[in-house]
């Protein structure tokens, strides 16, 4: 009898064992609570109208509230490493544009751009049309490239933000055409903007939503786009690739990021749910209304952009010498 309770006893210690080892491994469904995502810059412009609406869609579809802070300062620096020391769990996630990749190269900052953050997706890619006031003599890309040689130094662009794919695009134009031209620092782009069509300054790159009235309405002239295609808005400004100059196709993108070390199941749904997110027909005709193009992409086709964006702004800042503003 007493080998009986010995054997049933063993049985039972056994079956907790096994009851609470499961019940200490299991982990909750993802998510489980709020979900914050951070946004670096100051609320109103395109990252964070991207955000919102996406944020939106997820908490709709996740079952879980998703919601939207901006932490800007720094140059975003604020915002970004208030994310790289959260707890890489799924609940605080990154909502940049590509000036993650440039300002750590501009500026000391306690996070690597590129190690301390697992990309999730894409979510909006801007290209950037190139205008000249009126006052250039240049009909075309050739023409301004002619133009600007016979007078090196003497002709200017506005710089819109130092770390911005649109303030880096007339350097790379400088370095591949070996043009010398002049940087007028703007703190903000509608300044940048505003003299640019008073004539202060000769050239710039811009969305084509922000021109887009002034090219038609002759206030300034689109030379080409940085887009691997005419862009809808625009039909007759050509491509870079078709104004002479191939392979030009510097664009700026914005997506989601988690800190390092966040589980792969994780990243893997909320790629799937931010996908989801901008397939929605209502999000897609707010997004194209403003111009954005919205663009998603695999994790792992995100890690290879930043990499290749990190390596390609390095270099570009190097050779061109170029400072924080």
């Amino acid at each position: 009898m007493s080998r009986i309770f010995t054997s049933l006893a063993h049985t039972i210690v056994a079956g907790l064992f096994v009851v609470l080892s499961g019940g200490a491994h299991a982990q909750p469904a993802y998510p489980a609570k709020l979900v914050r995502v951070i946004v670096p810059t100051v609320p109103g412009g395109s990252t964070n109208t991207l955000a919102r609406l996406v944020a939106q869609k997820l908490s709709e579809s996740m079952g879980q509230q998703v919601i939207v802070e901006n932490h800007p300062g720094a140059d975003t620096v604020i915002g970004t490493t208030l994310v790289a020391k959260a707890a890489p769990d799924g609940y605080t996630l990154l909502v940049p544009s590509a000036t993650h990749v440039v300002i750590p190269l501009l500026t000391s900052t306690t996070y690597d751009p590129v190690r301390d953050f697992t990309p999730i997706s894409t979510v909006a890619v801007q290209d950037f049309v190139m205008v000249v006031h009126p006052s250039v003599p240049a009909a075309n890309l050739k023409e301004f490239i002619a133009f600007a040689r016979s007078r090196p130094g003497q002709l200017n662009f506005s710089a819109s933000g130092s770390g911005s794919v649109s303030r880096l695009a007339p350097e790379f134009l400088a370095v591949e055409t070996g043009l010398k031209m002049q940087a007028i620092a703007y703190k903000g782009g509608g300044q940048a903007l505003t003299d640019l069509i008073a004539g202060q300054v000769h050239m710039s790159f811009q969305t084509p939503l922000n021109v887009n009235s002034q090219i038609n309405g002759k206030r300034l002239r689109g030379l080409a786009t940085t887009a691997k295609n005419r862009s809808p808005a625009l039909p007759q400004v050509p491509t870079f690739d078709e104004a002479g100059l191939p392979g030009f196709n510097h664009n700026s993108w914005q997506g989601f990021f988690a800190p390092t070390g966040t589980p792969k199941p994780i990243i893997d749904k909320l790629a799937t749910e931010i996908a989801a997110a901008l397939a929605a027909p209502d999000v897609r005709e707010k997004l194209m209304n403003q111009g954005v193009m919205p663009v998603t992409s695999t994790p792992e086709q995100f890690a290879a952009t930043v990499r290749a964006d990190y390596a390609k702004y390095a270099k570009l800042i190097k050779v061109a010498n170029i400072k924080l503003e």
